[in-house]
């Protein structure tokens, strides 16, 4: 038993330093330009850790970022690689968590959340890590990031988003790579895709962890003016200050600080909007819920709330929202548009339907609809069902019971009957509404009326 456990050390160990020699010559690989040679050491080094990078120690987990990123930066996979390079960043910022697994593996998790998700249960240490490639890493990728850059402003301009979108990503995580996390650059990213046609999943993913994140688009600008070209001129923090400290400004005049406007409120509208768009309505109704926490007058957010909950057949809550916005806004025609259907279909509301359209006629009587269903509201929709009632009761010689349901049919026409006078008067050479004013005087028993609208239906025809 000693030897087998003997074994399996001496065969950790030799894992070990395979990968730590792979991992190595594909770095020289990818710094000569040996692209097909760093990607077969890279490979090597993959088949033996897998998707298990926490068994590499930080100092090997940044080479092997390093290899990678830049590995697919030259093979034309610039986003994906830049991805690769930020990750050696975090190295620097995120604790470490080291330990060792069941399998007596020492173990190294980079942050407390992949700590607390692959580590759970284990006995693990913080440590922190300071990378070793920083410089190297920043003077290799600032002429790619200056030139991404640009790429992603002329082609935003341009109108290419989907270029724009996948070049701003890509400046976002050369700069993170950098040690600079300006999550600006992602929101840019998340912006131009949202106006493509093919790329609104990636849009809403990007602007959805912007949200989780904490962003929200303010900052404070510092600006002078230069005193020998008279140009106005971005300054950081610190110089801002210093100058602005120093007798005669350093050079510099005219200095000013200003905050930028919060981008919250619009990143749940479009994030929301986008999320209902790809028919995510569960996902597009929380997040229009914990946007409407903090701007509870967005009306773009409650419509998508209000919209989410229908389409996902949250009938109760689609309802209850309906009445909340009115309670807020009693002229809010759209919402009583809505209640008063969803009241209609069930037979219990009807009377509740009626109330409803009918505040909406009062407030818009050329609403598209509205006098029309509150007509057939009125009216009711079985009302084919009372006129078998009607026959069959006359059938079985129940005369009294028969009449009885015919005057009360008889009266829901009558009391329809206004707002379908007012349909006609709004369009009177509609033939539909022609046609059913004809059938209510009918029933109405109003005889001229009815020759007379029995006359306008046949000329129209």
């Amino acid at each position: 038993m000693k030897r087998l456990i003997l074994s399996l050390a001496v065969l950790s160990v030799a894992f070990i330093n395979a990968q730590k020699k792979e991992i190595a010559n594909a770095v020289k690989a990818v710094d000569s330009g040996d692209l097909a040679t760093a990607n077969s050491e890279i490979s090597k080094a993959e088949g033996i850790f897998g998707d298990k990078t926490y068994l590499l120690e930080p100092s090997l987990l940044e080479q092997y970022y390093y290899a990678k990123g830049f590995s697919l930066l030259k093979a034309g996979k610039n986003t994906e690689g830049a991805e690769y390079l930020a990750k050696i960043a975090n190295l620097g910022k995120e604790q470490i968590y080291t330990g060792k697994d069941a399998e007596k593996n020492k173990v190294y998790f980079v942050g407390k959340d992949a700590a607390d998700k692959l580590g759970a249960g284990l006995s693990l240490k913080q440590d922190k890590y300071t990378p070793a490639l920083g410089d190297k890493l920043r003077e290799a990728i600032n002429p790619l990031l200056q030139k991404a850059n640009e790429v992603a402003t002329k082609n935003y301009n341009d109108k290419k988003y989907d270029v724009a979108g996948e070049k701003f990503a890509e400046t976002y995580y050369l700069f993170k790579a950098a040690g600079q996390d300006d999550k600006n650059y992602l929101y840019y990213a998340g912006v131009a895709y949202a106006q493509t046609a093919d790329h609104k999943d990636k849009a809403a993913d990007i602007l959805s962890s912007l949200i989780k994140s904490g962003y929200t688009g303010v900052e404070t600008v510092y600006t002078a003016k230069n005193s020998k070209t008279g140009n106005k001129e971005n300054l950081d923090q610190v110089a801002y200050d210093l100058y602005k400290k120093t007798p005669g400004g350093a050079g510099y005049s005219d200095f000013k600080s200003e905050t930028t406007p919060s981008k919250l409120e619009e990143l749940y509208e479009i994030t929301s909007s986008l999320l209902f768009e790809q028919k995510k309505y569960d996902e597009a109704a929380a997040l229009s819920d914990e946007g409407l926490k903090k701007f509870p007058n967005n009306q773009s957010l409650s419509q998508v709330q209000s919209n989410s909950y229908f389409k996902s057949g949250k009938t109760d809550e689609f309802v209850n929202n309906l009445k909340a916005k009115i309670a807020k806004n009693p002229a809010d025609k759209e919402s009583l548009y809505n209640l008063g259907v969803m009241q209609s279909k069930d037979p219990s509301k009807q009377a509740d339907a009626e109330a409803t359209y009918k505040k909406l006629v009062e407030l818009d009587p050329k609403y598209p609809n509205a006098l029309n269903n509150l007509v057939f509201t009125i009216i009711g929709e079985d009302d084919a069902k009372s006129i078998e009632e009607y026959k069959a009761l006359r059938k079985d010689g129940k005369i009294d019971a028969a009449n009885k349901v015919l005057e009360q049919r008889r009266a829901r026409f009558q009391k329809a009957l206004p707002y379908a006078e007012q349909m006609y008067q709004a369009d009177p050479n509609n033939k539909e509404v022609v046609g059913l004013l004809k059938g209510m005087y009918m029933t109405t028993q109003n005889t001229a009326k009815y020759n007379e609208f029995k006359a306008k239906e046949t000329t129209m025809k």
